[in-house]
């Protein structure tokens, strides 16, 4: 009889109905249930063992990255390192070779395990610039087992004896990618507190259409809904039209295939933007059928995550869906979910993130005077709002930096608190944080601002959210995506600048016929919001660079889009500082010298 670790992952699944669907590869049909995992597990176990020539307790900690395709074989290919008590290092195939490498130097990877789909890129990886050549392990693709395995798995051990984890890499937008180590008692507590918050169960069926290399994708969207007993549905990479078609499937008369309704949809913001903008073009009895899909009856959680939410697109997908409201969420690598919206409606706040989910501790502290700003005490005595850093703790908060303990110390507070470094301010919502949503959704709601670094923008002694003005531009019908960024400036410190993709709209909205300008968009704003908010300067582009997960980097973007205004601007406050410190040295020589003839 085979043996696993026992640990809270594969108690759940041995006690989900062996009938049950676990994955199913929505376009080839492939389908595995609950009743097959942990023995593939402990196969693929065994096959680590013996490829990398380890015992159990030698291969203990020991990094294993692997690049497998969004698929059943990746769910076990997952669950294998979890149960060999190692560190799984899932590697994105998009990534060039060069950053592929980055990563297996980076974690002392002992083995490189691949698909057949992925030999070449293993290959390509694999061929130079390593600082130790990691063991490399071609994978068999796993086959269908019909009902549950003859040979049952025995689970020894305490489940909190449970070592290894996963590491993921974050996007490194301000340095080299960082190894974020999340062990599996984190990555037990993130399941456990979504789970409670977002109701997963055995009934649910999620489309799966995120990159696994993201915690949106592995946490969200794959280990919990697997501790929950829920079907994940395979439908990568993300096509429009596909997916259309497959929520609209189940409730088309004519067709002969019997899927069941998805329901649990979790994507980012440029995913919903594009259902929205192909509805128009679909037929009109898919039209009909998806409507039908897409109503809370049959869709019961759709949630938007991992870029902030336009709330013209979150009102667009309500009234599409006849009321079916998305649920936003913050979350980020080293964290998992931290805030979230509730499930009932009251609490889907526009703007907002909600509160911290179950077990989750937040706090809001003052950037410039490190003041924890304490409930009760979020506005100024002038009825001005205090905004602060969001900091976390508790137990689904990662330990540290892989190999990196300068990073690690510099992003915890001296008591323990983790500093994300976004920018928030905390506020009661009437008729929200009523606990309607359960206790944990109570009291005033959390307001993101944007990142510390890139998105407030300090101008004139104010501080302005950079996503605030985001949100107001797109309100407007000629702006289709944009990006609001800081640039310097000699008078005010910083001024808000907007880089936009027009609207076809957008694109004759102009005086004149001609396309929308600078003015055109200062006019639009100037009954929106306070002049200093307003940005001075903007650039039309055809396309907004985003990664996988619907996110821009600002700082790419401003050198990218006013790279020479910036370099001006910079020599011209330099020259600036420069007069300023000569005229400071004149005045002080002036009166040094009026004291020495007045003595």
């Amino acid at each position: 009889m085979a043996a696993l670790q026992r640990s809270a992952f594969f108690d759940a699944i041995q006690q989900h109905d062996p009938e049950s669907t676990t994955v199913v590869h929505s376009l080839s049909g492939r389908s595995f249930k609950f009743g097959g995992l942990l023995q593939d597990v402990a196969k693929s176990k065994d096959n680590l063992l013996k490829a990398t020539g380890k015992t159990e307790d030698q291969l203990a900690g020991e990094r294993i990255a692997f690049v497998v395709e969004n698929s059943y074989d990746y769910v076990v290919t997952l669950l294998a390192c979890l149960a060999s008590n190692t560190i799984a290092v899932p590697l994105a195939p998009s990534f060039p070779a060069s950053e592929l490498r980055y990563i297996l130097n980076h974690s002392q990877a002992l083995a490189l395990l691949h698909s057949s789909t992925f030999a070449k890129v293993a290959q390509e990886v694999l061929k130079d610039g390593l600082d130790q050549q990691p063991i490399s392990v071609a994978l068999e693709k796993i086959k269908e087992q019909k009902g549950q395995s003859s040979s049952p798995v025995e689970l020894k051990g305490e489940s909190n004896a449970a070592e290894g984890g996963m590491m993921l890499y974050t996007s490194g937008t301000t340095a080299r990618p960082k190894g974020v180590l999340l062990p599996q008692p984190v990555l037990i507590a993130q399941c456990r507190s979504l789970i409670q918050a977002w109701n997963y169960t055995s009934k649910d069926r999620l489309l799966h259409v995120l990159p696994l290399h993201h915690i949106h994708g592995t946490v969200n969207a794959l280990l919990a809904p697997v501790l929950a007993g829920s079907t994940i549905e395979f439908m990568f990479p993300f096509n429009v039209d596909a997916v259309w078609k497959r929520l609209a499937a189940p409730f088309i008369a004519s067709s002969n295939e019997h899927k069941p309704p998805i329901t649990f949809f979790t994507v980012v913001p440029t995913i919903w933007s594009r259902m929205l903008q192909s509805w128009s073009d679909l037929p009109d009895d898919l039209k009909e059928a998806a409507g039908e899909a897409i109503q809370r009856k049959n869709l019961r959680l759709s949630i938007s995550g991992s870029a902030a939410l336009p709330t013209p697109t979150k009102k667009a997908w309500t009234d599409l869906s006849k009321g079916n409201v998305l649920l936003e969420r913050f979350g980020m690598t080293e964290v998992g979910m931290a805030l979230s919206c509730g499930l009932d409606d009251i609490d889907r706040i526009d703007g907002s993130v909600g509160w911290p989910l179950p077990s989750v501790e937040a706090r809001l502290v003052d950037p410039d005077t490190q003041e924890i700003i304490k409930p009760g005490e979020e506005t100024t005595s002038e009825g001005k709002e205090r905004s602060g850093e969001i900091q976390l703790r508790g137990p689904t908060i990662f330990k540290g930096y892989w190999r990196n303990p300068e990073a690690t110390k510099k992003e915890f507070t001296e008591d323990g608190w983790f500093k994300t470094g976004d920018i928030a301010v905390r506020k009661p919502v009437h008729g929200a944080g009523e606990g309607k949503s359960g206790e944990w959704a109570t009291g005033p709601a959390y307001f993101i601002h944007g990142r510390k670094s890139a998105d407030i923008i300090k101008t004139g002694g104010e501080k302005v959210s950079a996503l605030e003005i985001e949100r107001e531009l797109l309100s407007l019908p000629q702006v289709k995506e944009c990006a609001v960024v800081g640039l310097p400036s000699e008078a005010w410190g910083q001024k808000a600048a907007a880089i936009i993709v027009l609207t076809e709209q957008g694109k004759t909205a102009g005086r004149g016929g001609k396309e929308w300008s600078a003015l055109d968009m200062r006019r639009a704003l100037k009954d929106k919001m306070v002049a200093y908010k307003i940005p001075q300067d903007m650039k039309i582009v055809d396309e907004l660079p985003r990664n996988a997960m619907g996110k821009i980097n600002k700082k790419d973007l401003v050198q990218k889009v006013f790279g020479d205004l910036v370099a001006i601007r910079r020599r011209s406050i330099a020259a600036a500082e420069e007069r300023a410190q000569a005229k400071a040295k004149e005045a002080a020589e002036q009166a040094k010298g009026g004291a020495n003839g007045h003595a």
